[in-house]
């Protein structure tokens, strides 16, 4: 039987006990009470220890349904089976993975012998991981902040000849917002193909009429995850999370701004928002359009095999090399993850990290303190304020096991800090839409570009640099003597680690 229809009987089995127990026990609503927590916790307990998941992940389950059972039930209905990711999510990845592994055939073997064993054994990982093709031929031009992400957008879409795909978590209906929209709208009409995605949670608030708009333009529209049903299914816990941007196949942009106004500081709430983006040219571009439209199929059921879609413009060899990678529940391999993971260990020198939520499993976390006692230069950045408190709470309670092991904590007091990175001795980085937290390991659908010396690498270390003239350093001995009732915060919000 479905674990989908197994939760739903159990379900109606302990309400309709719930409801009519009153009449059986007779005395205490206590009683029903206590005997439909029992039935509850034991139930759903035993459905999350049967699927072998994470112990740490289990545990979270089970003390929610522990300490508030009515809730907790329905929180893990919502979001915590199993069952839909694997039955909606199959073909995709069967399908994902045809594609990604047609792209390596296409490409001649790379020889890596001019790089150094431990980046040869990296690369060479992180193909089998992520089964999409390394590049030589590839220029990238790292975006700081939103003016510059911006001010190299726009134009590209106005040069657009042939096509613009864009794939985007969060789109807002604001300024910045409904530029975009109008480009896209007068591409379309001109009779470039045009092909537009959003998450349905993450733009739940962009209206209809904006979208329809688009539609009347010409514009294709497509929304990852159905409005009207999200909230009733566990597909509200699987988002696509990806910021991606093609165009005519031959330029792309990726990294972690969304389209809206607070990406450009004009937000005052956040105040200066610190993010990073990137562009791309050449060869790679191609895997990043196989990645959208791989999305695309799966939302839309439109194949698109017109060879014009993926003839990027081939540019002579750069120094470096560089890999789209794309990751989601719908891969087994944990693909970034475990290339994060793979990088820390191997580190020789320092492993910089930035991120806006730092909620890492037991892998992450361990494989950053060995660093730190190891002497390496461990250092993370992340936010002096919120923009969601609970996430914000929880990564405040690892950082006494980081600190205690040597790992430099800095607290980015500028404004907003989203950027997300992962620096290793200065020559290999990762940048994109992955977080350093389990959501992004394990729920979201993200995607992230890995260099390996190219010049792009140093241009983030120089940031990471300036940035850290913004910070505040975490000093153990202050952090660990904060009020308790913070301490208890950061404790509970702990416990939904693998929930968030």
């Amino acid at each position: 039987m479905r674990k989908g229809i197994q939760a739903v009987i159990i379900s109606a089995i302990l309400f309709a006990f719930y409801y009519f127990g009153f009449d059986y026990f007779g005395k205490t609503a206590g009683t029903v009470v206590s005997v439909f927590s029992t039935l509850t916790v034991v139930s759903i307990g035993l459905m999350i220890f049967m699927e072998n998941r994470h112990p740490s992940a289990t545990m979270a389950w089970i003390l929610l349904l522990a300490l508030i059972p009515i809730v907790g039930l329905f929180f893990y209905l919502l979001f915590g089976q199993n069952y839909f990711k694997r039955r909606k999510y199959d073909k995709k990845a069967q399908r994902d993975i045809l594609a990604y592994e047609s792209e390596v055939l296409q490409r001649s073997i790379p020889d890596l012998t001019s790089f150094r064993q431990d980046h040869q054994q990296l690369l060479q990982l992180s193909q089998r991981l992520a089964r999409t093709p390394i590049s030589f031929s590839t220029e990238t031009k790292v975006l700081t902040n939103g003016e510059e992400t911006f001010s190299a957008l726009l134009p590209e879409l106005q040069k657009a000849q042939h096509h613009i795909h864009m794939e985007y978590y969060i789109y807002r209906a604001d300024e910045i917002g409904t530029q975009i929209q109008r480009i896209l709208m007068n591409k379309a009409r001109e009779g470039v193909s045009v092909r537009f995605m959003v998450d349905a949670v993450g733009s739940l608030q962009l209206p209809k009429s904006f979208l329809n708009e688009m539609k009347e333009a010409g514009v294709q529209v497509a929304v990852f995850g159905s409005p009207r049903t999200i909230f009733f299914t566990s597909r509200v816990n699987y988002r696509n999370h990806r910021k991606i941007v093609v165009i005519d196949g031959s330029v792309g942009f990726i990294g972690g701004l969304n389209i809206g106004d607070e990406y450009l500081s004009r937000n005052k709430t956040y105040g200066f928002w610190r993010d990073t983006h990137m562009l791309v040219r050449g060869e790679a571009v191609r895997t990043l359009q196989v990645i959208f439209m791989q999305d695309w199929q799966y939302v839309t059921d439109e194949v698109v095999t017109e060879q014009e879609y993926y003839s990027p413009d081939l540019l002579e060899n750069r120094n470096g090399v560089v890999q789209i990678i794309a990751s989601g529940p719908d891969n087994e391999r944990r693909a970034l993850k475990n290339i994060f993971f793979s990088m820390i260990v191997s580190a020789r020198k320092s492993v910089w990290i930035a991120t806006p939520y730092f909620i890492p499993d037991d892998d992450i976390l361990t494989a950053l303190r060995v660093a730190a006692l190891a002497g390496l230069d461990v250092r993370i950045l992340f936010p002096a304020k919120p923009d969601k408190w609970l996430p914000f709470l929880a990564s405040h309670s690892y950082f006494s096991t980081l600190l205690d092991a040597g790992v430099r904590i800095y607290e980015y007091e500028k404004g907003f800090l989203h950027s997300k990175l992962l620096i290793v001795d200065g020559e290999i980085a990762t940048i994109g839409t992955a977080n350093m937290d389990m959501r992004s390991f394990h729920l979201n659908f993200e995607v992230n570009a890995l260099l390996v010396e190219t010049e792009s690498v140093q241009q983030m270390v120089n940031d990471f640099e300036r940035d850290l003239q913004y910070t505040n350093l975490i000093d153990r001995d202050t952090f660990m003597n904060k009020r308790i009732i913070v301490r208890l915060l950061e404790s509970g919000a702990r416990l939904m680690s693998p929930l968030l």
